[in-house]
């Protein structure tokens, strides 16, 4: 009795465990937003990729999730994001990407309640505004915003999939 007993509770613990996993590995795009929110920048925190405290620092920011790490990982800019998210040893666990969205951002002061999706955000290369660590990515929601932007501030427009290294190390 004591054995069958086992074997049902083994076989059970088989079956839990494997849909845990399959429902697990079919969460949405909305559902790991739901789950992996951009987090409020406290003054002491540091960028993931340089070190840097990230409040010190005009322009927009970035954060993002890895597989496997419950924590978000936040950058002082959106250019140590990007060069964090395109290196080949990164880029195949993020999951979720938060960029900040400079049209209700003030560029001096960022406020942690307008992140957008950085995959859906529109990016102005090239312009002449500064951030932490020099040039990097504006970051926009809407389109026509960031083509009013790139007019008055210079820089050319760009889509999340249009970013890549090459880009970055081009940056002036």
């Amino acid at each position: 009795m004591m054995k069958s007993v086992t074997i049902f509770l083994r076989k059970w613990l088989i079956v839990f465990l494997a849909t845990l996993t399959l429902s697990a590995c079919g969460e949405t795009a909305t559902e790991l937003q739901l789950a992996q929110q951009a987090m409020a920048i406290e003054s002491h925190e540091e960028c993931h990729l340089c070190g840097m405290i990230i409040n010190g620092f005009p322009g927009p920011k970035g954060q993002l999730y890895e597989r496997g790490n419950k924590d978000n990982l936040k950058f002082c800019s959106t250019r140590d994001m990007f060069a964090y998210l395109l290196d080949p040893e990164h880029r195949h666990a993020i999951q979720t990407i938060y960029v900040h969205d400079m049209a209700v951002t003030p560029w001096d002061h960022s406020d942690e309640q307008t992140y957008i999706d950085a995959r859906k955000a529109w990016y102005v290369v090239g312009h002449s505004r500064k951030a932490a660590m020099g040039p990097t990515l504006a970051s926009f929601s809407d389109n026509q915003v960031a083509i009013v932007f790139a007019e008055q501030y210079g820089g050319k427009i760009y889509g999340f999939e249009d970013i890549n290294q090459q880009l970055l190390l081009n940056m002036k």
